[in-house]
């Protein structure tokens, strides 16, 4: 093996060891001794009951019988020069225990683990607000998380950290030492909120929102009863356990649909779905369904996405504030530009989204945070889904309004109502200032991820912008998102034949303000047949100069590349949007965000075009007209 691999022997020797004993665990259920050698070897409870075939709980049982429970230990930050006396804890299975119960009333909240797509360091700036007021409200503040690049587990923010993995193991190891009033877990995102349910089943109490209430907004059969039962709109939707009970689905509800799995956080697996075709090869290909976790499938409407955060504490609720999405649905909230208060909405749709966000509040039964997201189709507002916990825009709004949205919450949480903190309205003053919440991507160093954007999450950042318009505010997030923003030079149009009416009119635009046009021939054909001067280049592989080769060669500024389904259009797209990515050349796969770009520039420029001819006037009152 170390020929092979040239992995150390040293290091082979102890996973040659950790092998070993995997089988002596397989060989011997319930052995005692087994159990307490697994367990100092670092053997989750979870893994033994797959070795035993049994559960979890079966195993943490025995564990317990034995008495095989661990001791937690203390951090040592001063690296024995001399007594450490930070609350800063780990588990481990030895004797002696450096934790202790005090006599002050806890409440423990679940971080959000490891930072990744889909769920950022927002839900830490939750978790550490909700720590500040777990205390003012006079409680002790503990904290289970594991990520050390985050600020709640700075030592200094809770009177207890424990730095274990969020699973039901080390969380319910910490609550038998602990005895905490109960388990915040609104603040950790989609990883805390599955946590919930096995705590529940343990006999732990869950503070805020009820699991019942959280399942109903989760489970879709559920959450489709209680939207009917409240009379709220949203897209008609099914649910399916097999290929052919998806295909009879999306036949009914008719195409585009979005599919997705169950129980998921940052949009991961899910996709707009033209055909038949396609949908055979994402149930085969992209998601393993079955009974216990089906993929939904939901009637697409492609229109204006709206997102809501609220508080409510099961009686009044309290909205903040709400954000219009720049990009249509179909994106991925966390990669759309953001903007708050909305710019486009009239004031009937406001309201009708206030008066449906109140009513999903008090009838999903919501003590705490909530996250709504509608869409508006047609003129009429649907909801999307609800998330009965903090968002990742929480910081963002709470920033923009100065209102402590996770801290009200909190309060709410342990008992307070709103009109005892002080919010007796139910729609927070708009301020007079435009903010923009900005995506920041990284796709330079993620070399092979498609940079086209769609319902699965890619961002792994964003931006604040802020100032008296939208324009300056989109132009103040764009540029601290990375972009530099062209103000001459070329533009590359390849579109999807499903864009090109939009693109006629981008084109317009970008060429009044004095920018050259290239195009693929498809493009191209369409925008001179509009009178738009357009130059035609080659698609890849066709030519010396082809797009790739224009692209490297620093021949365009701005790349405007829409998705096309198919085997070579993907495939070609896909090398063109690499090419842009890895050339620091800017590239927008969403006509929306073009046009937001678009809005952007004619701020900042002139536009370049003759002075209208004097019309002939026969008389004054035509002059005067």
């Amino acid at each position: 093996m170390h020929e092979h691999s040239k992995i150390d022997e040293f290091f082979l020797m102890h996973i040659e060891g950790l092998v070993q004993l995997h089988k002596a665990i397989e060989a011997k259920p319930n052995d005692k001794e087994i159990l307490a050698v697994a367990k100092e070897n670092g053997f989750s409870d979870k893994v033994i009951a797959s070795l035993w075939n049994v559960s979890e709980m079966d195993v943490r049982d025995v564990r317990k019988s034995h008495q095989l429970t661990p001791v937690f230990k203390m951090v040592d930050t001063c690296a024995a020069e001399f007594e450490s006396k930070t609350p800063y804890y780990y588990s481990t299975y030895e004797r002696e225990n450096e934790s202790f119960k005090t006599d002050r009333p806890s409440v423990l909240v679940l971080g959000s683990g490891p930072i990744r797509i889909g769920q950022g360091v927002e839900f830490d700036y939750a978790t550490v607000h909700a720590v500040w007021a777990i205390q003012q409200a006079g409680y002790e503040s503990i904290i289970i998380n594991n990520n050390p690049e985050t600020v709640s587990t700075d030592f200094s923010m809770s009177d207890k950290l424990y730095f274990e993995p969020l699973t039901f193991e080390e969380v319910m190891n910490v609550i038998d030492l602990e005895q905490p009033e109960g388990v915040v877990v609104q603040f950790g995102g989609q990883t805390a909120i599955n946590l919930a349910e096995k705590l529940a089943n343990a006999g732990v109490k869950i503070l805020g929102t009820s699991l019942e209430a959280m399942d109903t907004a989760e489970d879709r059969d559920k959450f489709e009863r209680a939207l009917k039962a409240l009379d709220v709109p949203m897209p008609p939707g099914k649910t399916a356990t097999s290929v052919e009970e998806a295909v009879a689905a999306a036949n009914t509800l008719g195409y585009p649909v979005l599919v997705r799995p169950s129980y998921v956080l940052g949009g991961r697996a899910m996709e707009i779905v033209e055909h038949e075709d396609e949908l055979r090869t994402y149930m085969e290909e992209a998601v393993h369904v079955h009974s216990e976790h089906p993929v939904l499938i939901d009637r697409y409407f492609y229109g204006k996405e709206i997102e809501v955060d609220a508080i409510s504490d099961g009686e009044h609720v309290f909205i903040p504030g709400m954000m219009e999405h720049i990009e249509r649905a179909g994106v991925h909230s966390g990669d759309s530009i953001a903007v708050y208060p909305p710019q486009s909405l009239s004031a009937t749709t406001k309201q009708e989204v206030i008066d449906q966000t109140v009513k999903l509040a008090r009838g999903l039964d919501i003590v705490g945070l909530l996250n709504i997201q509608f869409v508006l189709y047609n003129d009429k507002v649907y909801v999307i889904e609800v998330n009965p916990r903090a968002s990742r825009t929480v910081p963002f709004l709470s920033k923009m309004t100065g209102v402590p949205m996770a801290q009200i919450a909190t309060h709410v949480i342990l008992g307070k109502t709103l009109k005892e903190l002080g919010y007796d309205e139910v729609y927070h003053t708009e301020p007079d200032r435009v903010a923009v919440k900005a995506p920041v991507f990284s796709f330079a160093k993620l070399r092979r991820v498609d940079i086209h954007l769609g319902p699965e999450m890619k961002s792994t950042g964003e931006v604040l912008g802020r100032d008296l318009t939208l324009e300056k505010a989109l132009y103040k997030g764009l540029v601290a998102s990375g972009m530099n923003i062209p103000r001459k030079g070329n533009v590359l149009f390849t579109i999807a034949d499903k864009d090109k009416d939009e693109a006629i009119k981008l084109a317009h635009r970008f060429d009044r303000l004095g920018f050259q046009l290239l195009a693929t021939k498809g493009t191209a054909d369409v925008l001179q047949n509009e009178g738009i001067s357009v130059q035609n280049v080659h698609k890849i592989g066709e030519g010396k100069q082809d797009i790739s080769s224009i692209i490297r060669e620093g021949g365009a500024q701005l790349v405007i590349n829409t998705f096309t389904k198919g085997k070579q259009p993907a495939r070609d797209g896909f090398r063109i949007r690499r090419e842009a990515v890895e050339h620091e050349i800017i590239c927008l796969t969403s006509m929306d965000t073009a046009f937001a770009l678009l809005h952007v520039l004619e701020m900042m420029s002139f536009a370049t075009e003759p002075v209208p001819k004097l019309q002939q006037a026969t008389s004054k009152e035509e002059v005067h007209a």
